[in-house]
């Protein structure tokens, strides 16, 4: 995979195992293969450790009370994935208390996510509250099926991404490859902004810094012509 994600032009990757009330997330033992993993693919590619951090009762507790342990290595964001089968309302607050304590939620794939497809709004709304939104590149490309096509499109003509990401799991299927994703980005938004998305945005995120590419969220009607 790191061969691939190398051979795509991609530069650094941040590894992401979940943190959830099935998997443990173990963060010296987890930072230690990320160390072990880089020794093997040497200066071909940067690896850095967060997670994909589940929005339990549980979980919270606890990254409050440690925002380090479950942050991009060396960052103030957080990768959060939230529930297929239940969003509430009270999610909102979650990402105001997250901010409190210096962590910036990085909402990773809502176009994918079934009750966020039918209210994409929300989306749009966390992202005015400073949330960074993270796409998977593939939805773009139709990989995941037509509803998260649209869904990925709409989200982009109102201004409410801010990162492409593989969401890589193997070599066959869910790819390390990101450089077709971002040409379908340039389609639909330009490539200044695709380059944005792929690149300075990114770069920002593992280097604690603000995102150079944050716009403000098209509320009313869709503002770009995208073929979806």
């Amino acid at each position: 995979m790191c061969r691939m994600a190398a051979a795509d032009g991609i530069t650094h990757q941040v590894a992401t195992p979940h943190a959830n009330d099935r998997y443990h997330y173990d963060r010296p033992y987890l930072q230690s293969l990320v160390a072990h993993l880089q020794g093997l693919v040497g200066n071909s590619l940067t690896l850095s450790l967060g997670c994909d951090f589940h929005l339990s009762y549980d979980n919270l507790q606890d990254v409050l009370a440690n925002p380090a342990r479950y942050a991009i290595e060396g960052s103030h964001y957080m990768l959060v994935e939230l529930s297929n089968y239940s969003v509430p309302q009270q999610i909102t607050e979650c990402f105001t208390k997250l901010g409190d304590c210096g962590i910036t939620a990085v909402i990773t794939h809502p176009e994918r996510n079934p009750i966020l497809r039918e209210s994409p709004q929300r989306v749009v709304e966390w992202a005015e509250q400073g949330c960074v939104i993270q796409m998977t590149g593939s939805a773009l490309t139709g990989f995941w099926g037509e509803r998260v096509r649209r869904a990925a499109h709409w989200l982009l003509g109102h201004d409410a991404v801010h990162v492409l990401a593989t969401d890589a799991h193997d070599t066959e299927k869910r790819i390390p490859v990101l450089s077709t994703a971002r040409d379908a980005a340039a389609e639909i938004c330009g490539e200044e902004v695709a380059d944005a998305l792929v690149e300075a945005n990114p770069a920002a995120i593992v280097n604690s810094q603000p995102l150079p590419y944050f716009p403000r969220p098209v509320t009313g009607s869709y503002r770009r012509t995208s073929g979806a």
